[in-house]
């Protein structure tokens, strides 16, 4: 055993096809939720393993730079996990580690956290997972394991995923043209290509079709309590945060290619 897996072990938590508009169809009653508090992480450990989980988190902030071969999307995982994935409502990471293996309902099988890791680099970065022994997918589960200390393990963190959205009125792509206009392009510019911490939403580097940001539910969900970028939870309403998702993901982006082979380095029997 290698000396990052042994520190990923140390990090853990106890053992214990429709359109879019289909897709976002109003229901009779939306979950209200006020803003959640900070999350404050445990103390960060020291040495070799407290630079492990440091790694992770940095990989989490700056994809690009640090995982620059693995990803052809122009944004960081911090885009869709706010606050280094510690923002309850945002993407948080926080409990998820105890949550693993679990099934997928995509996959049809039981999958394992790096199975989940190894969807964001193939659908949300639109690029190619690094290997399950590397340095960078093990700083990565490090990461969460350390965000999910103290957890209930098989129930994780309580009150931290997406609310869901409904609406009154089925979403409208011209209204949502008017949210994006008025209330989006500022920081996702006019053509959604982003910019700078801003990530592009449509076009050659976002996101491609597989991404859990391509599902009306789970954007209007993110959009409505965490957009505009610095604003309070719904600030938007229900009716524009589906329909500025329904504008958004009208807009082309790149094919998930399905036939692609992901193969990692073979490894000699010693390395285990």
């Amino acid at each position: 055993m290698n000396k990052w897996m042994m520190v990923l072990l140390t990090s853990a938590v106890a053992i214990g096809g429709s359109s879019i508009a289909e897709r976002l169809i109003p229901r009779a009653a939306e979950a209200q939720t006020v803003s959640a508090p900070a999350f404050v992480p445990a103390p960060m450990p020291t040495g070799d393993e407290g630079q492990l989980i440091a790694y992770g988190k940095q990989i989490v902030e700056h994809t690009q730079q640090t995982m620059g071969a693995n990803v052809t999307a122009d944004m960081s995982c911090e885009a869709c996990h706010l606050g280094a994935g510690t923002k309850a409502h945002g993407g948080s990471f926080v409990g998820i580690y105890g949550k693993f293996p679990q099934w997928n309902a995509r996959a049809k099988r039981f999958i394992a956290l790096q199975d989940r890791l190894a969807e964001c680099f193939l659908y949300s970065m639109n690029g190619r997972p690094p290997g399950y022994d590397s340095r960078e997918m093990i700083a990565l589960t490090a990461y969460i394991a350390y965000l999910s200390r103290g957890t209930v393990v098989g129930k994780g963190a309580a009150d931290q995923g997406l609310v869901a959205v409904t609406a009154a009125d089925p979403p409208s792509v011209d209204r949502g043209a008017g949210v994006y206009d008025a209330k989006c392009s500022a920081c996702h510019r006019a053509d959604g290509s982003g910019g700078g911490t801003f990530p592009p939403l449509w076009g050659a580097t976002s996101f491609n079709g597989g991404a859990g940001m391509h599902r009306p539910e789970t954007m209007a969900a993110f959009v409505r309590y965490n957009m505009p970028y610095g604003s309070p939870p719904n600030t938007l309403s229900a009716q524009e945060a589906v329909d500025v998702t329904a504008f958004v993901l009208s807009h082309p982006r790149p094919a998930f290619d399905p036939a692609q082979t992901i193969a990692f380095p073979a490894q000699p029997a010693s390395f285990f």
